[in-house]
């Protein structure tokens, strides 16, 4: 006969005897250890969602894995962990794989190895876009602390990274390469770079978008072009960096800020601090006059041995006003975009 509880009208359980307690003590013993695995299994790692670890412990040991396991079109960010490790993979973050968040323990490499001129199975040159060993296209696509290397050498164009994805952000990672490391594919993209160092020889830093460099190192291993900046006609900004730092391996000693890949190419120096591998003319027309009637390269108090205001070609401009140029305008856009802010 069943006892009433104490809440009224909640039947209390009939009381088991002593053989029953024995069983149940026994089966909860044997359980519990798996259901301490599921749990630990389920729940995301130092919350990150999935964790990628070339040594197998992990959730995955490429990177792509991760990737393709993120939902389409999830509506909340992604966390993922990359531990330390060399990942040589050929990367595609797809335009349906939005709001992922990557983040590298000290020593996570994503590397590869393609060229411009190298034959794809075709025997057909990959050209510059091919030889990219990360395509991204998802967009609000964030990066931490992950070094992105092109291991080519100096065999002409070879992409580390190409980012077609709107609101991009890098936050110190490292972008090591030769010619053409890191491109800002994106006619449309705005991408946010802060205390990243990125290292080429010429144009290694080229594209379409709207991209902010802010405290970054631009470091050249040989006489070249800092940057080759693709803006659209039209387009409100191109390249703006932000009291970043340019340094050089030892006997480079001419370096200009940039050359325009189009003509309406942008790219403004604020604050920027120039060592003295700085070409004294700053600018580059790419050989080409007509360039200097459309292009629009400025500087704001640039320092160091390579800021020579005087000796800048006559169709560069020294600013006086960068109220235009505050970080947060530059690439609000439409949405009002904020990367500075923390996630």
């Amino acid at each position: 006969m069943l006892k009433q509880s104490s809440c009224a009208g909640h039947p209390a359980a009939a009381r088991p005897n002593n053989n029953t307690m024995t069983h149940f003590r026994l089966l909860a013993a044997l359980l519990l250890p798996l259901f301490m695995v599921a749990t630990a299994t389920a729940a995301p790692a130092d919350g990150y969602d999935f964790v990628v670890a070339a040594d197998g412990t992990g959730d995955f040991t490429t990177v792509q894995e991760a990737i393709n396991a993120v939902p389409d079109f999830r509506k909340k960010t992604t966390h993922i962990l990359l531990k330390r490790g060399v990942y040589k993979e050929k990367l595609v973050l797809p335009e349906c794989k939005q709001m992922v968040t990557m983040v590298g323990e000290d020593g996570a490499v994503i590397t590869y190895d393609a060229y411009a001129s190298m034959p794809n199975r075709f025997g057909e040159n990959m050209g510059t876009s091919g030889s990219s060993g990360f395509y991204i296209y998802g967009p609000d696509f964030t990066a931490v602390n992950i070094t992105f290397q092109n291991t080519a050498g100096p065999v002409g164009q070879a992409v580390a990274v190409s980012v077609s994805g709107d609101r991009a952000v890098f936050r110190h990672c490292r972008f090591l390469g030769h010619q053409d490391t890191l491109y800002t594919y994106g006619r449309l993209s705005r991408q946010y770079y802060e205390d990243c160092y990125i290292e080429g020889t010429v144009d290694f830093i080229f594209g379409k978008a709207t991209a902010v460099f802010n405290r970054c190192t631009l470091h050249s291993k040989s006489n070249g072009y800092l940057t080759a900046p693709a803006t659209d006609e039209g387009r409100a900004y191109g390249y703006v960096f932000y009291d970043c730092t340019m340094t050089a391996d030892e006997g480079v000693n001419r370096v200009y800020l940039s050359r325009p890949w189009r003509p309406y190419a942008q790219c403004v120096f604020i604050r920027c601090r120039l060592g003295a591998h700085i070409a004294p003319e700053g600018w580059h027309n790419w050989s080409n006059a007509s360039n200097e009637q459309t292009a629009y390269y400025a500087e704001y108090q640039s320092t160091g041995e390579g800021a020579r205001p005087e000796r800048r070609v006559a169709w560069s401009h020294q600013l006086t006003d960068i109220s235009r140029y505050d970080l947060h305008t530059v690439l609000a856009g439409a949405d009002g975009w904020n990367p500075t802010v923390a996630e």
